[in-house]
């Protein structure tokens, strides 16, 4: 055959038309699940949807495994992130390029990544998977990785990548299939919804649907989102997929109804409840369910919710016409002929990446730099880096040799290069330096006799490196989060009891330095571990190479590079309902008290300085820019780097954030080294959503930030350096 879908000098519009015309209407009924068939008859090879790679390839044997996603937005740097995701996707086709890997069924180039849920309640288990609480942030560091995965050849993605899950969905976990968010269109437009448009503009392929409703439509049926929002007014071409699950949750039924009295029982409820709340009951059977997704515009089921034999039933009712079928079955053949499932390998930009490519030593590396850069110090007394005075290290802790919290949650990819903290301390600490180990205690059950071995061994040492927090096990999707019968989501925000008494005993019968290396996906409350520590280092879930980045950081071979993407709460009654999506008293943007942990916030081995900042005009008029300058000086006596952040407070909206990061930049300096920083505002920035989802432009007073964290006293009660603020107005024409 050579037909005009086989010519790779067509353009694709041409070609889907082509192959659309060619498919009976048999063929096209199997195209509507994320694997498709062999098609022998048109010579169409078959294709699989939906690989997995938040930070590393999973199910498809060895592969680099990254940070998490919430520890790579630590990095502030979205080059690196892209970076992170380029390897990514080299490794994936070195994989498909790899006759050995034809037949694996985890093996994709489309990818269901990246996750830019906001992270607004701690305790949800998969916000480990996001970008973090901002939607500035999460939008930044989204489309980085999207470039990374997609590439920059004109012609050919390199993978697919896709934004999910759209729209508002932050947990519950164990109800999400019935959860109905109810949002005003102020906060929707103003934060659920920001960083999703910045990546569907910046060219993300694919769009996966929320388990969730949203303002009473489930949102993979939901009119709403897909039609206006998604097609209409941001103009995306890509195609939509479900959940798994997701639209066989439009006909499930609600068995039973959440009490009013039941909603300050947070986590009683969700127990009892998780096998009552089942579905959004909004169809009669999972035929009306395919229909009803179809005609809004999801194209395609991650699953078995649009089997062949459902989407057939669909059109004999009358529910669907072919040409509907064909819009979504275009879409997702137009993303099919951008990764060259079509063409001839030889035409291809990517036909040479093999199997040298996978877990090569560049990525090694990355993964190590990417893991210090993300690490951040959130405390330090003058302790860290370790120096040569440090003869000796006593290391214990849950974690400390445990390789489950490199990898963290949710579809991690495995390697034979997992590098834990005790190796990564033993690997970094100098010649003559003795390390020893004894665990103290577990992630819950204290072991009495070994605390006292511990106790013991660290009394003869210099210093004691407790390595503690959460591990995946107690956080993450429900599917593989083992630990937890909530679904996957933490019922508690502090460390565990065994932990922290451990810790009382290890400083009050030792009186040894004390240095904590926490990992966790998410914040814990830490007041009572920030008065014990010397120094706190939060590893989060490093990757392969955490344990090498935590050594190099303690013995001061790098620097620890993060800052917050999430505010640590002081305490429990700072954080509101977890079902409440209000966002009030969530997250920097709109919480009153001041946290343990700013958003932000993040402590380095030298000290910075920021000074006179300078407006380019303190009168604007609305639709003019504002260029902004301040002066950034490391005042310490080694190299180091810091994230320069700049925020931006609406005055006069009384009802909107109390700020909004801007900009960033991360910002590298010698010792008495200084530079100018210059930032710019656009119209856009300035601009105010009204009651009713209105864009508009602000007008008024407004105050403008450059920090090392979120405006407000406690950083620098921290130690970050205090950063200037300027005011200026803005009128009407």
């Amino acid at each position: 055959m050579n037909a005009p879908f086989q010519n790779p000098d067509l353009s694709v519009p041409e070609r889907v038309r082509d192959l659309l015309d060619r498919l009976a209407f048999d063929e096209k009924l199997q195209m509507f699940s994320s694997v498709w068939p062999q098609n022998e008859r048109l010579g169409l090879p078959a294709m699989r949807f939906g690989g997995e790679c938040l930070h590393g390839l999973c199910h498809t044997g060895r592969a680099t495994v990254f940070p998490s996603p919430i520890a790579l937005a630590a990095t502030f740097d979205p080059e690196c992130v892209r970076q992170v995701a380029d390897a990514i996707s080299t490794e994936a086709r070195a994989k498909i390029n790899d006759p050995a890997w034809s037949e694996s069924p985890f093996l994709s180039l489309a990818f269901w990544t990246p996750n830019i849920n906001l992270f607004r309640d701690p305790r949800w288990g998969r916000g480990q998977e996001t970008y973090g609480e901002d939607p500035y942030l999460s939008g930044e560091m989204g489309v980085a990785f999207v470039q990374g995965l997609q590439g920059d050849d004109p012609h050919y993605l390199k993978t697919a990548a896709c934004a999910k899950h759209f729209a508002v969905h932050s947990g519950p976990e164990a109800i999400r299939t019935s959860f109905n968010a109810q949002v005003g269109m102020k906060l929707l437009r103003d934060t659920y919804l920001p960083h999703f448009q910045r990546l569907v503009e910046g060219g993300a392929a694919v769009v996966m649907g929320a388990y969730n409703a949203l303002n009473g439509e489930p949102c993979c049926g939901s009119k709403t989102l897909l039609q206006d929002l998604l097609r209409t007014e941001w103009g995306f071409e890509g195609f939509v997929v479900s959940d798994a699950g997701a639209i066989a949750a439009f006909h499930r039924k609600k068995k039973g109804n959440l009490r009013a009295d039941q909603k300050d029982e947070q986590w009683g409820f969700l127990a009892e409840q998780m096998a009552e709340l089942e579905g959004h009951g909004v169809t009669g059977d999972d035929v009306e369910s395919a229909a009803l997704a179809i005609r809004c515009g999801c194209d395609m089921a991650l699953g078995a919710d649009m089997t062949a034999d459902i989407v057939r039933q669909a059109a004999e009712r009358g529910l669907v016409e072919e040409s509907d079928l064909n819009r979504s079955l275009s879409r997702a053949l137009t993303i099919a002929f951008r990764l060259g499932i079509y063409d001839p390998k030889d035409r291809q930009p990517f036909r040479d990446l093999n199997s040298k490519h996978i877990q090569c030593t560049e990525h090694i590396s990355l993964a190590r730099k990417t893991a210090a850069q993300g690490s951040v110090l959130l405390k330090n007394n003058g302790i860290l880096p370790l120096n040569s005075e440090t003869t000796s290290v006593a290391v214990s802790g849950p974690t400390a040799a445990d390789a489950e919290v490199l990898l963290g949650n949710f579809y991690r990819g495995v390697s034979a290069n997992l590098r834990t903290l005790l190796e990564g301390i033993v690997e970094a600490a100098p010649e003559g330096t003795r390390v020893t180990y004894l665990k103290g205690t577990g992630l819950h059950q204290p072991n009495l006799f070994e605390s006292t071995w511990a106790i013991g061994m660290a009394e003869n040492a210099d210093v004691i490196v407790a390595c503690i927090g959460n591990s995946p096990l107690m956080e993450g999707e429900h599917g593989e989060c083992i630990g937890t019968t909530l679904g996957g989501d933490r019922d508690r925000m502090d460390l565990p009891e065994v932990q922290l008494h451990w810790l009382r005993r290890a400083k009050k019968e030792t009186g040894k330095p004390l240095v904590a290396v926490v990992t966790s996906g998410s914040p814990i409350l830490m007041e009572e571990l920030h008065d014990l520590a010397d120094a706190i280092l939060l590893a989060w879930y490093p990757g392969e190479q955490g344990g090498s980045a935590v050594g190099d950081i303690l013995f001061g071979h790098s620097e620890p590079g993060g800052r917050l993407p999430v505010t640590f709460p002081m305490n429990a009654d700072q954080v509101p309902d977890f079902a409440d999506y209000s966002m009030q008293g969530r997250t920097y943007r709109y919480l009153d008290a001041e946290p343990l942990y700013p958003f932000g916030f993040g402590l380095g081995y030298t000290q910075f300085a920021y000074s006179d900042l300078q407006l380019s005009s303190g009168s604007l008029t609305v639709g003019e820019k504002l260029d902004l300058q301040v002066t950034l000086r490391n005042i310490g006596d080694r190299k180091g780097e810091t994230v320069a952040q700049l925020y931006l407070a609406d005055d006069g909206d009384t009802e909107g954030p109390r700020c909004n990061l801007r900009q960033f930049k991360r910002v590298c300096l010698g010792p008495g080294e200084s530079t100018l920083l210059r930032m710019t505002l656009t119209p856009n920035d300035f601009n105010r959503v009204d009651a009713e989802g209105r864009s508009l432009p602000g007008t008024g007073t407004f105050t403008a930030t450059v920090s090392d964290g979120a405006p407000g006293p406690r950083a620098a009660v921290l130690g970050a350096p205090a950063g200037p603020t300027a005011t200026f107005r803005i009128q009407e024409p």
